[in-house]
């Protein structure tokens, strides 16, 4: 079962940028749909954005509360997914980890986004 390391996150300003990487242990060529999802405190873990490949297209969903300001992508070759996070509001506070979709059940640590002025 493919494995999952997520990283990049940290205290970011409201407004501000953050990148989140997922490294897996295994090839994501075969796994059609790859996903971000976040947990908050105290709330239960939700999705954030997914992209799924078909036929050499990218198809892509995310969230209506994240919609216009993230944005998911996938390199196949290097098996490395990424949440590429603008406009940050305090709201997007989370830990956030990757998965496909729908989710295995081999979660990784996950990476605290924290965004707070």
């Amino acid at each position: 079962q493919v494995q999952f390391v997520e990283s990049g996150g940290g205290l970011v300003q409201p407004g501000g940028s953050l990148r989140l990487s997922c490294a897996t242990s295994g090839s994501i060529n075969d796994i059609y749909t790859m996903a971000w999802y976040r947990q908050a405190p105290g709330k239960q873990r939700e999705l954030v954005a997914r992209s799924r490949v078909g036929d050499s297209v990218v198809y892509t969903f995310y969230a209506d509360s994240v919609r216009g300001r993230f944005t998911i992508a996938r390199l196949d070759a290097k098996n490395t997914v990424y949440l590429q996070m603008n406009s940050l509001k305090p709201e997007d506070t989370a830990v956030y980890y990757c998965n496909t979709y729908p989710a295995t059940s081999s979660w990784g640590q996950g990476t605290q986004v924290t965004v707070s002025s």
